[in-house]
């Protein structure tokens, strides 16, 4: 099966200008995402997919393969299908599954990539999205965390940037769980996906998978339980340094 990790990334963040180049641990943050999704086993090959020259020739001094995208792409999984078409292209074979990992993600593991594709052997499975339990009341109220809930069969039933479920009735051992930016197409879907209009939902909480629900489709989520920060702010970039300290995954590819 032919499986390709793509990272889009981009410097013109609204919430943090600039973030997949600033240092981690003395390297950019883009590097440690594309390093450690390098690692897994299961994948063909890795890129990373931006608009922007300053990541490109950065990828490409790393030994990194980088692809040069459109400018006018808001949305990660655009930019995500036009890398796959230029791959396709280049090497003239079809993708089977892309593994879309997000630029900000730099604490992933391999074995985050392994657990978001085994539901694949499923032929009904078209999208997946790894999760992740919330332990702190206050990473549950941030609203730069996606919230999600999911029914019995793991299926997400809402994403939102507000604290889901509620606890204003007193229940306090409510499921905390976030969405970690991993999420693996199907090639097919993955192009299906992007020609559906954004939908209300997804523009009210910023949630690209929202637009998937609303169309009455499913998304499986995956439960993951290594430790994951996203970098959505200066002090997220603070934290997850603070978190990598002592990480041995990132003794591997640093010297």
């Amino acid at each position: 099966m032919n499986v390709v990790a793509i990272i889009p990334a981009r410097m013109n963040s609204s919430r943090f200008p600039g973030k997949p180049l600033e240092k981690i641990h003395g390297m950019p943050m883009i590097g440690h995402c594309l390093l450690r999704t390098q690692l897994c086993a299961e994948l063909t090959d890795t890129y990373v997919a931006t608009c922007d020259n300053e990541i490109y020739e950065y990828v490409h001094s790393v030994g990194g393969k980088a692809i040069m995208t459109s400018d006018s792409h808001d949305r990660a999984s655009d930019r995500t299908a036009e890398a796959m078409t230029f791959i396709e292209n280049e090497n003239g074979e079809k993708v089977d599954i892309v593994v879309m990992v997000q630029g900000d993600e730099p604490m992933i593991q391999p074995s985050m990539i392994e657990e978001s594709l085994a539901p694949f052997h499923d032929s009904s499975v078209q999208v997946v999205n790894l999760m992740s339990k919330i332990d702190s009341v206050e990473e549950f109220e941030d609203p730069n965390e996606v919230k999600v809930v999911v029914d019995k069969n793991l299926n997400a039933m809402y994403f939102s940037r507000e604290p889901i479920p509620s606890r204003k009735k007193g229940v306090e051992d409510v499921p905390m769980l976030k969405q970690v930016c991993i999420i693996p197409f199907r090639r097919d879907y993955l192009l299906k996906f992007n020609s559906m209009d954004e939908t209300n939902l997804e523009i009210i909480e910023s949630v690209d998978m929202m637009r998937i629900l609303e169309n009455g489709e499913e998304v499986r989520m995956v439960m993951t339980n290594c430790t994951s920060f996203s970098v959505d702010t200066l002090d997220d970039l603070k934290r997850v340094e603070a978190a990598m300290k002592n990480d041995p995954l990132m003794n591997t590819y640093i010297a």
